[in-house]
């Protein structure tokens, strides 16, 4: 089947979904790894592996949203529980610039005390002070909160982030595109169109965002293929996403915990990269993950099929709050690369090339 499949990206045919079911499932993986090689450097003739110098700080751990998979909200009311102020949220912008960030991912909890000025003040401000920093905040969950909250449309809300100065949207927040799965770690959240209605409003008014998911907990494979499908739908529809990025469940301190008998390995990563870049023939990036799966499988995964390894998150609390630590410099990032056998080379958010190192 496998020479079939190549045969088939090889005349520029869309590979379906039984076929993609199969590769996740059945297909030897270096021999799929090889495939999905060739098919990156058919987008990307260069050796050149992209990174984004950029940190992951955020404003409110307050969530009434209760995933279960999450180690890192708390409940109103909370002891733990924190909500920073405007100037405050500017600081860890103003620590990020200094080290010479070009993007910030600021995310939060789903808190409805913060009024919708908060969010746009963060946004101007950003752009206002750190004109070199673009300003990559907020998941789909929380503009829908912000939607909530103010009693507006999702596009009007996004249409005012955009007046402030907003352009792209981080793609945080999809966890697995399948009702029967979003129903059961997420209920509160809402199904897979809760994620993607976002998004398409988004590309719609000009925005560019990623698409990410998190695997390794009670998805099926065809579960993974729900989501595939989606996200691969909605790039055919509006050409608005700038990369796919996937990465595992980390279970500690997390309610979902108990319930995962076997936990995603590195094989399994590098199969779903592989997979994505055959199956995602629409996306021009696929982001390896150092962070998330470590440094070695970072590395073993640009040669996967992945193009881009991700940022230096100078700040990260989420993974952290489940017990998962992995820390990097630029100079290490460089290093990392250079191992696998590519060029470092830093981009902007909407990959745009700044430095070849």
């Amino acid at each position: 089947m496998l020479s079939e499949v190549e045969a088939k990206v090889d005349a520029g045919k869309r590979v379906t979904r039984a076929e993609g079911l199969w590769l996740l499932k059945e297909a030897p993986l270096l021999e799929l790894g090889a495939l999905a090689q060739e098919v990156r450097f058919r987008v990307i003739p260069e050796r050149r592996v992209t990174f984004v110098i950029d940190s992951n700080p955020n404003y409110t751990n307050v969530c009434v949203t209760d995933c279960q998979f999450c180690a890192f909200y708390r409940k109103p009311g909370s002891p733990e529980a924190y909500t920073l102020t405007v100037d405050e949220v500017l600081k860890k912008v103003e620590s990020a610039a200094e080290k010479g960030a070009t993007t910030v991912l600021l995310q939060g909890g789903h808190n409805p005390e913060i009024p919708l000025e908060y969010y746009l003040t963060l946004v101007r401000e950003t752009r206002r002070r750190f004109p070199q920093v673009t300003p990559h905040f907020f998941s789909a969950s929380e503009i829908q909160t912000m939607s909530q909250t103010a009693g507006l449309g999702v596009r009007e809300i996004l249409s005012r982030l955009r007046e402030a100065g907003q352009c792209t949207l981080p793609g945080g927040g999809a966890e697995v595109l399948s009702e029967k799965v979003r129903k059961r770690i997420e209920p509160k959240k809402g199904g897979p169109s809760a994620w993607l209605d976002v998004h398409r409003e988004a590309h719609r008014l000009g925005f560019k965002s990623t698409a990410t998911m998190m695997y390794g907990h009670l998805e099926q494979p065809e579960d993974i293929f729900d989501h595939l499908d989606a996200v691969r739908d909605l790039q055919d529809e509006q050409a608005g996403f700038t990369a796919f990025v996937p990465w595992s469940f980390k279970p500690e301190n997390t309610l979902l915990e108990k319930w995962i008998k076997h936990y995603a390995g590195p094989n399994q990563y590098l199969r779903m990269l592989a997979v994505a870049r055959l199956y995602l023939d629409n996306f021009p990036h696929i982001q390896a993950s150092w962070f998330s799966e470590g440094k070695r499988v970072g590395q073993l995964a640009l040669r996967f099929g992945a193009d881009d390894f991700g940022g230096t998150l100078f700040e990260e609390n989420v993974h952290a709050a489940a017990n998962f630590v992995n820390k990097v410099m630029v100079v290490e990032v460089c290093t990392l690369i250079r191992e696998a056998g590519f060029t470092p080379t830093q981009r902007t958010t909407l990959y745009e090339i700044l430095k070849v190192y």
